[in-house]
């Protein structure tokens, strides 16, 4: 019976072979679009906006030939809030690359130029700079991420000159080991992308472009018919390359096909490229023999250093590869302290040759603010009537240059997260009332949202914060009693529910005074060591 049981497993199995990899996710978004929309050569699939904070959709001037070629932008003016944000759910958990295209507003009075930054997953990963909109490297960036809780967050954030405009926002799924480059990399780690250079070739692409595989997350590749300081000469072949588009990078074969290579009056090749001082920095050397002179083992050998340092020695490409035309990727993590990081390729036996060049900016990913205190902020955001110049929108603490105005943050190095110890809302011309769920912010030492026109009663569940020291509600419209459960902040240095229309007595633990509806003033309960500021009644 068990030799019948096999035979039916092999022959379901041989008639139902196992299904191929799923097709990579992948999200494109149209910002400012209100139908989905193709675009050509590829007819790649964008979908109408959706997922943003805030902003407004405008027309697009794009500023690069190799932006995706969409007509609409979504921009965010100041006034709208300094932070806003595409927040994209039900995104499989896995590893992605993402990217953001930047363009102009088509209308007239629009600053030509706006600078800003962009973080991702809470992490800043690039500064837009002077010039950007005539540069086809500065027209977009690009990052792989991981994504673990099944949503992604990616936002912009106002530095003050003009306003924010995202042109596109993709989402693309790579292999789970995409650019694995050693230890530290990992679900802390972003890579940023800084150059992809696709060495000999006359034309810039797309993986799309090259047929690439999908799992390779559709690459952007520049050509480099030169370097700067040594032009080279261009080599192109049609022949097949092996152990090109393979897991767990999928690179395409083209890529591969064009090289430069040194002449013999300038034997080196030497790539230099700005950087950001003391920053980590991983790089992606890839290589196929292509010259129809070098066949065997031995006949071109050279050196790779970078700023200076031997990266690699004795670099044998048909040694190492196992034959021509076959690809091989090498890849090193350095430090650069200064601002330029400078690639050369040093011959010791024939001439030097590169195929193509990736860097990565290595970006600590930054530890996020406790889910549920940032969902207790929103609900704030929402009671409390908060202006719209105040956005709120992404995370409250990270990045860290861009904290949400009003909130002040600390990091918890027993849960690794980012929690609120302050909420700074005075004279904000709040109008709404307190919400419960203020009692979720149970890290919070000062709470001051004196001079609004709050109003309903005090939350009896803020006695829950117990590491509370400061409590000012003075000069609102709270009413009711004071809650009893505010006898219970033992930790209260300062009391001050001045200004308000507040009747009944004072808890006994906060004093044991009685409310007349007439104005009291400062009363300071020595044994108790705080002040009490309050007053029943408040003028109309």
């Amino acid at each position: 019976m068990s030799k019948l049981i096999l035979l039916l497993l092999i022959l379901f199995l041989a008639l139902h072979p196992s299904s191929p990899r799923p097709e990579p996710y992948a999200m494109r978004i149209s910002c400012g679009a209100r139908l989905n929309v193709h675009t050509a050569p590829t007819n790649t699939l964008w979908y109408k906006d959706f997922g943003y904070t805030g902003g407004r959709p405008a027309n697009a001037s794009p500023t690069s030939y190799i932006a995706p070629p969409l007509k609409t932008l979504r921009y965010f003016p100041l006034s709208d809030g300094p932070e806003n944000c595409y927040n994209i759910k039900r995104v499989p958990k896995g590893h992605y690359a993402v990217r953001i295209f930047f363009a102009l507003v088509a209308e007239p009075n629009f600053e030509n130029e706006p600078l800003f930054d962009v973080s991702i997953q809470g992490s800043q990963i690039y500064s837009l700079r002077s010039g950007w909109s005539t540069s086809d490297d500065q027209s977009f960036t690009e990052a792989l991420v991981f994504v673990a809780d099944g949503s992604l967050s990616s936002c912009v954030h106002s530095t003050g000159h003009g306003d924010p405009a995202i042109l596109s926002f993709e989402i693309l799924q790579v292999d789970d080991k995409a650019y694995y480059f050693g230890s530290n990399w990992g679900q802390g780690t972003i890579l940023r992308t800084a150059k992809r250079l696709n060495c000999g070739s006359t034309l810039s692409k797309f993986d799309a472009d090259y047929n690439g595989d999908h799992w390779g997350g559709d690459r952007f590749w520049h050509k480099a018919t030169t370097f700067q300081q040594s032009s080279g000469k261009v080599r192109s072949v049609e022949s097949k390359i092996k152990k090109a588009s393979v897991s767990p990078n999928f690179y395409p074969e083209e890529i591969y096909q064009t090289a430069l290579i040194s002449t013999d009056s300038l034997p080196e090749l030497s790539y230099n490229m700005d950087v950001d001082p003391n920053r980590n920095y991983s790089i992606w050397l890839h290589f196929a023999e292509i010259d129809v002179g070098i066949t065997n083992v031995g006949q071109r050998i050279f050196d790779i250093l970078i700023n200076g340092d031997i990266a690699f020695k004795d670099v044998d490409i048909i040694r190492m590869s196992g034959g021509a035309h076959m690809a091989i990727v090498l890849n090193k993590t350095i430090a650069v302290n200064g601002r330029t990081l400078t690639i050369t390729i040093h011959p010791t036996k024939g001439n030097a040759i590169i195929n193509a060049i990736e860097v990565f900016e290595v970006i600590p990913a930054e530890s996020k603010t406790l889910t549920e205190e940032v969902g207790a902020l929103q609900t704030l955001k929402n009671a409390l009537g908060l202006p719209l110049r105040f956005g709120w929108n992404g995370d409250p603490c990270v990045p860290q240059q861009h904290p949400w105005s009003g909130v002040d943050c600390l990091y918890d190095k027993k849960n690794l997260k980012w929690v609120i110890d302050g909420l700074t809302l005075d004279n904000q011309a709040l109008r709404g009332f307190l919400s419960n769920d203020i009692s979720k912010l149970h890290h919070l030492q000062s709470i001051n949202l004196s001079g609004n026109s709050i109003h309903g009663t005090i939350p009896s569940s803020l006695g829950t914060i117990t590491g509370l020291e400061v409590l000012d509600l003075s000069f609102n419209f709270f009413n009711g009693s004071i809650p009893e459960s505010l006898g219970m902040l033992t930790s209260l240095k300062r009391l001050n529910l001045n200004g308000n229309l507040l009747s009944g007595r004072v808890p006994a633990a906060l004093g044991g005074r009685l409310l007349h509806r007439a104005s009291f003033k400062t009363a300071t309960w020595a044994g108790l060591g705080f002040s009490i500021f309050q007053t029943a009644q408040r003028p109309m």
